[in-house]
């Protein structure tokens, strides 16, 4: 049997007693701490790293979108609200679902058997090196534009000056942190650092050929070409084996 870790980000002290009241007729979920706003909530995130995260979108001096943006690893999210008119704007955000405050037993039995089948039948993908789990999601936000995308759906990462473009899908959003950032995180037996402007992600390589001065250009899935440093290269033929 799976089990679980889940937060509770609510402000209103009922509705989080509500949630707690909910989640005691699953055993395969562990409620591992509650808080009752974004900055409390980003910490208990950061130290316990759960699963699954109730939020609650309308809070005091910040709301549950801009925890999102806090974070570098977004759990499986469920938004929780009194206010129906965010309902749109919470699936731009690419949550797993929306509960409208107060919420309705079934609804809510309806989300959680939702995430119990879908982690019984695909099991989350673990890296055995650095960095973080390949079905982790991120949060992206461009302009007016959001997204919560898995890190093993990036094809790759381009500096463009002060920015990093990520390639996801027909998307190339671009965020405001350094390739150096980024590649921190990233799980390395996974991501290449193709060159000083890029990093790869290998399962999205469809073509490798060899190039001038014992370089190798890469051809991705999505099409786009990549040349690979002559000092990356023999790196790179001999982490895959060439």
């Amino acid at each position: 049997m799976i089990k679980l870790k889940a937060a509770i980000i609510e402000d209103s002290r009922l509705a989080r007693n509500e949630l707690k009241e909910l989640l005691k007729a699953y055993k395969e979920i562990e409620l591992i701490g509650e808080a009752e706003n974004v900055d409390d909530g980003f910490n208990l995130i950061n130290k316990e790293k759960p699963d699954l995260l109730f939020l609650d979108i309308n809070m005091p001096e910040k709301d549950g979108f801009e925890l999102l943006e806090m974070l570098d690893e977004v759990p499986i999210t469920i938004f929780t609200t009194a206010f129906d008119e965010y309902a749109i704007k919470s699936f731009e955000y690419n949550a797993f679902d929306y509960l409208l405050k107060p919420i309705n037993q079934k609804r809510f039995s309806r989300s959680i058997d939702r995430i119990l089948e879908k982690e019984n039948t695909m099991p989350r993908t673990r890296t055995q090196d650095r960095g973080m789990s390949l079905d982790k999601q991120i949060f992206i936000k461009d302009g007016e534009k959001c997204w919560l995308v898995k890190i093993k759906n990036i094809s790759f990462f381009e500096i463009v000056g002060n920015y990093t473009r990520v390639y996801f899908e027909a998307n190339k959003p671009l965020i405001y942190k350094s390739l150096v950032q980024i590649e921190e995180k990233l799980p390395s037996d996974v991501f290449f650092r193709a060159n000083r402007q890029q990093i790869i992600n290998i399962n999205h390589v469809k073509k490798v050929v060899s190039w001038f001065n014992g370089k190798l250009k890469i051809e991705m899935n999505s099409g786009e070409e990549i040349e690979i440093s002559r000092r990356q290269s023999y790196v790179f033929k001999e982490q895959l084996s060439f």
